[in-house]
């Protein structure tokens, strides 16, 4: 995928247009020595590009682009649509969003826009025409960068733009109104419809809004906002422009579904901040990663933003670790990325993230963080171009639309985090260095060995029925608490809960035992203790009551109102098994799980007997081993170290060190 002489892109967003020109080629010898091969360039440059509507000037960016090409290194054009120029609003006030509380928010920030706004569409569709046609066939440009982190500062708009578009979404999805009162149950409440110019998004109101009407309105501003990137992608094509066409994630970001828009995408790319005062964050990185790897199987992604250091945003920001930034960018060339990217190049001197630190600081190549820079781009020179992953034999399932469900209000468990509760699961894999595939309920099977899918409330009928396939065809699934509740509409099935998933589960769910978290400050319940055959545990937010219609009962409650009832149950279904759990189990009872179910189904980790705090993660025949804890880890592995070129037996690495071994052939 990457261009150039290396096979890894290395670089940054550069802002060139923060710095007098006598600057640039100070910078471009930099990135050097510093083996840069591409850099991000325009992303907010749309009023430097665009001073007038109308009127654009590309004198500057002609020059930095003809410069960082005659020094052999690439750019990742922007369409810097991302931050709309002060004579927009100017002109066009009614561009700018509205909360749900009907605040108009003002510009002096950045996304200040409406994504269905079609002033803002019309004229971000005239910046990108005329960028593309005038650099696509530079052969400078390596690839194309649609806006920027889209629902990053607005996660969603309120304003009368996005009334009229709902409005025109509801009509296409549903075709009548009678359809939509169906769909949203609105004899409820007196909310029935007799008109779609009645539907307002779901601003502020004196009680619930409707929850299909909430669970709508995401899906709505998630493909409003994909319109956004699918015509600025038309534009590019349509101009015949061939290179590469992305845009920047991050993470497991809630308002984007980001598994429907990766197939869109030529490549995924994703921005990465872990917190360096959190010592387990390297695994919330590592579940981003797998999600990443996982949107566009069998493609390298591209880590499109880090820091190099410090950030300036959190309420504080501890500046990373000797090594750890390194050791973080390896952990994204092991989980499949074949780029690594930074924000931004040279630190800036004003404005909201001058603190934010840079590739090249404003101390300069004096520094720490210049020093790792350079020794971080010539270890990506000399790396061979690996595999772009391996199947991996264990799903995860991570919907989004479960997840908007989720978030509604008005639930027997009103603080439950799915994120938290999924990569609680992620964790518990990781520590037993099993790779994981990230995917929605449609996308288990294939080589898959064990479905793990937690708190899946939100069923489509096509989820149910692959993991339903999935189970009768040999694979072994773990679910619960609070899943298969309702349908994609977020309504009951008739005959109570778990209704798709119930026979082979072997179970019957008549209540949910909220349970009050275990760091509120109230009364009530805040555990549940489980004793079973994979070992003790501790059970959080749900005590479920089931009943065994066909199962075995692995574990039971031992404490509070479900002493002595199923807490984990077993049931053979077709050649497969199908698990349940009636709880949120703790870290040690995931563990505990986690390494009964992979024996039962026959996952091999990446490498055994490796210490919790190793991250081991395998691409092809290599395999990457970082070591995130605070004492040296010794790792028994045959192969050939890739960067040494030493043949070896096992790897001992000190906190932050990391290898990348090619195994020796079974």
């Amino acid at each position: 995928m990457a261009g150039g002489t290396t096979m890894y892109y290395y670089g940054g967003d550069y802002n060139p247009e923060q710095w007098p020109e006598e600057i640039w080629h100070d910078d471009v010898a930099r990135m050097r020595e510093a083996n840069v091969t591409i850099v991000t360039l325009a992303v907010f440059s749309w009023s430097r590009i665009q001073p007038a509507e109308g009127e654009f000037d590309f004198g500057w960016l002609d020059r930095i682009i003809d410069l960082l090409h005659d020094n052999g290194i690439g750019v990742d054009l922007a369409t810097a649509t991302a931050s709309p120029p002060p004579w927009m609003h100017e002109k066009y006030p009614e561009i700018l969003p509205v909360t749900r509380e009907g605040v108009t928010l003002s510009p002096g920030g950045r996304q200040h826009y409406a994504p269905s706004s079609p002033v803002y569409r019309r004229l971000a569709a005239e910046l990108v025409t005329a960028v593309v046609e005038r650099y696509k066939d530079h052969p400078a440009v390596q690839m194309w960068h649609l806006n920027n982190e889209y629902a990053c500062h607005v996660h969603a708009d309120y304003s009368d733009n996005a009334r009229d578009a709902f409005r025109a979404w509801l009509e296409d999805r549903y075709g009548t109104v009678e359809a939509l009162n169906a769909a949203w149950g609105t004899n409820f409440w007196s909310q029935r419809y007799t008109s779609f110019d009645q539907v307002l998004p779901p601003r502020i109101a004196p009680a619930s809004s409707n929850p299909g009407q909430m669970l709508d309105f995401r899906r709505f501003t998630n493909d409003s906002l994909l319109e956004c990137a699918l015509m600025e992608k038309e534009i590019i094509r349509s101009a015949g422009a061939t290179q590469p066409i992305t845009t920047n994630f991050m993470g497991p970001w809630p308002a984007v579904d980001y598994a429907k828009w990766a197939p869109h995408l030529d490549v995924v790319s994703d921005d990465a901040y872990p917190d360096p005062n959190d010592p387990g964050s390297f695994r919330t990185a590592a579940f981003a990663r797998d999600l990443m790897r996982s949107l566009k199987p069998g493609t390298p992604w591209l880590l499109m933003e880090q820091s190099s250091n410090a950030l300036n945003w959190r309420p504080s920001n501890a500046p990373k670790a000797p090594g750890q930034m390194e050791a973080l960018s390896a952990q994204c060339v092991g989980r499949g990325a074949d780029g690594i990217l930074f924000f931004q190049w040279r630190q800036s001197k004003a404005g909201s993230e001058k603190f934010h630190s840079a590739m090249l600081p404003h101390a300069g190549t004096g520094t720490r963080t210049w020093r790792e820079i350079v020794r971080l781009g010539g270890m990506l020179d000399s790396l061979p171009t690996f595999e772009p992953g391996s199947p991996a034999q264990v799903a995860l399932v991570f919907d989004w639309e479960n997840w908007w469900a989720l978030d509604n209000p008005d639930h027997p468990q009103n603080r439950l985090d799915y994120l938290e509760v999924v990569t609680r699961w992620h964790a518990a894999l990781q520590r037993a260095h099993i790779q994981v595939d990230i995917v929605p309920p449609e996308k288990v099977g294939g080589e898959h060995r064990l479905a793990i899918a937690p708190v899946l409330y939100l069923m489509r009928d096509e989820g149910a029925a692959a993991l339903k396939a999935f189970v009768e065809g040999g694979g072994t699934l773990l679910t619960g608490p609070f899943s298969d509740i309702v349908d994609g509409q977020d309504h009951f099935l008739a005959g109570g809960f778990i209704q798709r998933l119930g026979a082979i589960l072997g179970i019957t769910l008549e209540d949910f035992g909220a349970l009050v978290p275990r760091d509120a400050d109230e009364p009530g319940e805040r555990e549940a203790r489980v004793e079973g055959a994979f070992g003790d545990a501790v059970g959080e937010l749900f005590a479920e009551e089931i009943w065994l219609d066909g199962a075995e009962a692995v574990a039971t409650f031992s404490s509070g109102r479900r002493t002595g009832n199923p807490a984990v149950t077993r049931h053979q279904a077709g050649a497969g098994t199908a698990w349940y759990a009636a709880t949120v189990l703790d870290d040690e009872g995931c563990d505990a799980l986690v390494s009964h179910l992979a024996a039962e189904a026959g996952v091999e980790p990446v490498v055994a007997g490796a210490p919790a705090t190793v991250d081991a993660s395998r691409r092809g025949d290599v395999v990457t081993l970082i070591n995130f804890g605070q004492d040296d880890a010794t790792v028994a592995i045959g192969g050939t170290d890739i960067l040494s070129g030493a043949e070896v037996d096992k790897v001992t690495l000190a906190p932050f060190e990391f290898a990348f071994v090619k195994e020796l052939a079974q």
